[in-house]
């Protein structure tokens, strides 16, 4: 599902207006989705629809760190940027540990609280995936913020595939089976940005040696 990384780096901050803007919209739509996913996760019994909250509260702090590198040199948004693939990963991990949990006690959700909050994230998440789509092959700051949106999105077509399934079946396997589906997902897409991000310092590190050595 992943792209390729970008082979170009921008070594030279950049502020712009419009990028600062996207992100603070973006960390506010994330930072209140979190809030009310993990309490309909946790009200409706939805593994997936926790690890989408989860999600979002990892893309929250994201676009914070986002926000704070704005502008500033490329070792530094590439420093940012390794911080939220292994953050990504992190996350992932305790999702696939959670889907395990819930597969063990088979656990079944409310399959119609899951469609209602899937819905509205998918809009939200799409909506912030269509502002960052003008960033996504940018440096691997700017990458992993439209990787984060992307992956959402993807992720809320999961959590309302699950809450079908849940609905038609009666059993909680396709909550499961979702939320192993995104934690993946967030696996691959943390791995991408950590890869990124190293080639980036290592493009940084020898672009400083050089000029200490004009």
């Amino acid at each position: 599902m992943a792209a390729g990384c970008c082979n170009h780096y921008e070594t030279t901050p950049v502020v712009e207006p419009g990028w600062r803007r996207v992100l603070w919209v973006a960390f506010g739509v994330n930072a209140g989705f979190f809030l009310i996913e993990i309490a309909a996760g946790l009200a409706a019994g939805s593994v997936a629809l926790q690890a989408d909250a989860l999600d979002f509260l990892g893309d929250a702090a994201n676009f914070a760190i986002s926000l704070g590198v704005v502008g500033l040199a490329l070792a530094w948004r590439s420093r940012a940027a390794m911080a939220k693939g292994l953050t990504m990963i992190a996350l992932a991990l305790w999702i696939l540990g959670n889907a395990a949990w819930h597969a063990y006690f088979g656990t079944v959700p409310k399959a119609e609280l899951m469609g209602i909050i899937g819905i509205a994230a998918l809009c939200a998440n799409g909506a912030v995936a269509l502002m960052l789509w003008r960033y996504r092959n940018g440096e691997a700051n700017r990458r992993s913020a439209w990787l984060c949106a992307r992956n959402d999105a993807i992720g809320n077509l999961g959590v309302l595939a699950a809450a079908a399934g849940v609905f038609g079946t009666g059993i909680g396997w396709p909550d499961v089976i979702v939320a192993c589906v995104m934690g993946t997902l967030g696996l691959q897409g943390g791995w991408q940005i950590v890869r990124q991000a190293r080639a980036e310092l290592r493009a940084a590190s020898h672009d400083g040696v050089a000029m200490a050595a004009e």
